[in-house]
């Protein structure tokens, strides 16, 4: 590693890792070599994005070119590694290259790639960490992304464990307990923490490479993957310890765990502020926790939209809608995002005519009724198309409708609704409903727009 590289990774560390803006790249960096997996070569340019871009994968060598968002909803199902997939289209292996972009603190970024799967260099993150440290970021003009953990979140899969919790201090904690047991005594149990406000990402995390015990290796290699390679080229390990090689850190392999986590993690498209422990965990389940930790930042900022946001209340309401007691479904509108988008509430209380009959000793909501709220949302929403002036939204059509949770007295109901296609003459909603963080009905529907003297 470059002295220089070294000094310019130290004099920039706590700037990037405390920024409160976003950064890009300086300038365009190009990558050369071949896929871990495929051993197919592959070029990538990693160019500055603008504010807000996020992390974007583009597959050059498919006409038209497929733009893929490096996000966790983008992910498909693969074993030994982080796949993102847009339809039949895949890249490959991206976990080193988020992993580097995520510990030097880049947050917009565009990478271009030639081929199925991002080059692996010698299965480390250095490849991409010295290029990008060399070349220095500059900041925009937006607020960096950040998700903060606010509730303890573990994952098991069998021996495997990962867990999020809150912490006082900012940024990013990993801590990886690697203990393979008896079972395998090549490699000792190795305990390592990384805390991406004080840590250096370049010189404790990003030499690290993938490992792979010799069984390992041989199996994948009877299988056509990494039949390219040589114990010299990557770190497999003999009963003996590393074959053809030697250890960068006495404790390599549970380094490039922690080098994995942050890489999987990124896929939130922002920075977690949170604790994570781990143990034996791979990238199934980190992106499971990834997943997770949106769903729960996702219902933190809906609860604090409910609480504090008066869009529309019932007055307004009903100077819009014609429904009157007892099938005027929707109590407040607490976020009306133009005509995209909007979130109401509606109080469930053991007063609900419909629960006299429905059942009276076990009380629920009927799914119709839910499904009527979500509609009246959405005709509320299409009220506020220009074009929709004087109009009713009508309901046409409903497709792909699931019950999911039952509402009992007492739940609030979160009811949203967003706009797919709106014509002037009829208009198509996915709309959902909430009971906490449980979704409690989804549809589609679709709505015909008729003069209000003509209903």
């Amino acid at each position: 590693m470059a002295e220089s590289i070294q000094q310019k990774q130290s004099q920039g560390a706590q700037v990037q890792n405390a920024s409160k803006v976003q950064c890009t790249l300086a300038r365009p960096v190009t990558v050369s070599g071949k896929g871990l997996l495929t051993g197919k070569d592959a070029d990538i340019i990693i160019e500055p994005a603008a504010a807000g871009e996020g992390i974007v994968f583009i597959r050059t060598d498919i006409e038209p070119n497929v733009r893929i968002p490096a996000l966790v909803a983008n992910t498909a199902n693969r074993a030994r590694r982080t796949t993102l997939r847009s339809g039949d289209v895949t890249v490959e292996t991206v976990e080193h290259l988020m992993s580097a972009l995520s510990g030097l603190g880049i947050d917009n970024a565009t990478i271009r790639i030639d081929g199925p799967e991002v080059p692996c260099g010698d299965g480390s993150a250095l490849l991409f960490a010295e290029q990008l440290v060399e070349v220095g970021t500059i900041e925009q003009d937006l607020p960096r992304k950040y998700i903060t953990v606010t509730e303890p979140i573990c994952l098991q899969d069998g021996d495997s464990m990962i867990a999020a919790f809150p912490s006082r201090q900012r940024g990013l904690h990993v801590v990886y307990d690697l203990d393979y047991g008896k079972a395998s005594s090549k490699i000792a149990r190795q305990t390592q923490g990384w805390d991406s406000e004080s840590g250096s990402y370049i010189s404790d995390v990003a030499p690290a490479r993938t490992f792979s015990l010799e069984e390992e290796a041989l199996a994948l290699q009877s299988q056509g993957m990494c039949t390219h390679l040589t114990p010299a080229d990557i770190l497999v390990i003999g009963k003996d310890g590393p074959i053809d090689n030697q250890y960068r850190f006495d404790n390599e392999p549970v380094r490039h765990k922690i080098l994995d986590i942050v890489g999987d993690l990124y896929l939130a498209g922002a920075f977690i502020h949170g604790r994570i422990v781990a143990s034996r965990s791979g990238h199934a389940l980190n992106r499971q926790l990834c997943s997770a930790i949106l769903e729960q930042h996702k219902v933190a900022n809906r609860d604090n939209v409910v609480s504090s946001g008066v869009a529309m209340d019932v007055r307004d309401i009903q100077r819009i809608m014609p429904h009157r007691y007892p099938m005027l479904l929707v109590d407040r509108v607490v976020e009306m995002d133009g005509d995209e988008k909007a979130t109401g509430v509606k109080n469930v209380t053991i007063n609900e005519p419909f629960f006299q009959g429905h059942y009276p000793g076990t009380p629920i909501m009927p799914g119709v009724l839910i499904v009527e709220a979500m509609a009246q949302l959405g005709g509320l929403l299409m009220s506020r198309k220009l074009e929709h002036t004087g109009k009713l939204a009508v309901l046409l059509s409903l497709d792909k409708v699931k019950l999911r949770h039952p509402v009992t007295p007492g739940d609030q109901l979160v009811l949203e609704a967003v706009s797919i296609r709106a014509g002037v003459r009829t208009a198509a909603l996915q709309c959902k409903a909430f009971v906490g963080s449980r979704l409690a009905a989804e549809a589609q529907i679709r709505f015909m727009m008729v003069d209000a003297e003509q209903n």
